[in-house]
Order: C-alpha cells, then sequence, then structure tokens
C-alpha cells in the first residue's frame, strides 16, 4: 500500500492495480508479484512523504 505504482480501480472483481506492470488485480499487486516470482517486487518506489501542512 506505500508503493507509488498501486491505485485503486472502480472494479469490484480486479480493485487493485499497478501501473508500473499494467495490471488489475484481486490481490494487491506486491502479493501478486510475491506469488507469481516467489520474489519481492523490484520495481516498487515508496510513496513521497506528506508534510504535515499537506495533511491539514
Amino acid at each position: 500500500m506505500r508503493c507509488r505504482h498501486l491505485f485503486i480501480t472502480w472494479q469490484p472483481q480486479e480493485p487493485y492495480g499497478c501501473r508500473s506492470f499494467g495490471f488489475q488485480s484481486k490481490r494487491v499487486p506486491s502479493m501478486e508479484v510475491k506469488l507469481a516470482s516467489g520474489e519481492q517486487c523490484l520495481r516498487f518506489e515508496a510513496k513521497p512523504a506528506v508534510s504535515e501542512e499537506a495533511k491539514r
């Protein structure tokens, strides 16, 4: 949930998507990558930190 490539779709059957790999899934994309390859996602990029002012 902390990856900048993750997005939420409007499709109830595939609520999560990955912009980097270009797919949608029922599970969080990082879980799909882990299940398919057995390794952590190599395209993970942390979301930028949100400043305290932006939170208000």
